[in-house]
């Protein structure tokens, strides 16, 4: 239904606003951090803290044409991109799993990875209260919430880190360079925990793929070096996302059962 569809994109967006204080605050360290729920929202250039009516998802940027209504300096574009973003996927989510519990818990999965996507493109992290605890909660959420058991879950965790964690350690000890991140490994499991043993193998072979080809991009469009690294979160939560959507889509042309 329609208004269902309208009522979803809202709160995507809505959801999407509190994702972009996560991106910014989660980060922080030292004397500078802040809590994602305290203090309130407040321009970066200015420090003016913003009304409420300058924090309405989408419209406000578009309003205030993407400046601070008191010092007029640019909003980074990328804060309108997360809600909009968020707000599509989750009227994708929940139109696929139902707006049930179901559907909340697979919501709050690709919101993990929105979060995860951003802050690793900025900052080459991935932050532990995401990764880990979402390991925990997506275990926790296969007792009645997602399309998989426990027992699938664990397999997904043990698989997922696993298998990036040989991987990561093998590069390791062949070139003496780190060649993947701990956060990496652990996101892996925490894909594992959501989607179960059999989905994280597809992403992990979706994720391999996207990474090879941007690498290729950036060798031969803007003569980066083999030796560039990338940050490979985005491309485990962009392989996760397919999955999530289109895996068994992918798994009938695959053969697999």
């Amino acid at each position: 239904m329609e208004w269902i569809n309208l009522f979803t994109f809202g709160l995507g967006a809505l959801v999407g606003s509190f994702l972009n204080v996560c991106i910014t605050r989660l980060p922080q360290e030292g004397p500078k951090a802040q809590s994602i729920v305290w203090p309130r929202s407040h321009c970066d250039q200015c420090q003016k803290k913003l009304p409420w009516h300058d924090l309405i998802p989408l419209l406000s940027y578009m309003i205030l044409r993407g400046r601070c209504r008191f010092c007029q300096k640019k909003i980074s574009f990328e804060y309108f991109i997360v809600e909009l973003a968020t707000a599509f996927l989750a009227v994708w989510t929940f139109d696929q799993f139902g707006f049930r519990p179901q559907g909340f818990a697979y919501f709050l999965f690709v919101a993990s990875l929105i979060v995860i996507t951003v802050i690793d493109i900025h900052h080459r992290i991935i932050p532990d209260v995401i990764s880990l605890g979402g390991t925990l909660l997506g275990f926790l959420l296969s007792l009645h919430f997602l399309d998989i058991d426990p027992l699938e879950s664990l397999m997904g965790i043990l698989i997922g880190g696993g298998f990036l964690f040989i991987l990561a350690w093998t590069y390791f000890k062949a070139t003496q360079r780190e060649g993947m991140g701990g956060g990496d490994i652990k996101l892996s499991a925490m894909i594992g925990a959501f989607l179960g043993y059999k989905s994280i193998l597809l992403v992990l072979f979706l994720s391999s793929i996207l990474g090879s080809f941007w690498g290729l991009f950036l060798i031969l469009l803007k003569k980066e070096s083999l030796k560039t690294a990338l940050p490979f979160g985005p491309f485990l939560a962009g392989a996760a996302l397919i999955t999530l959507f289109y895996g068994d889509l992918l798994f009938y042309f695959l053969g697999y059962p």
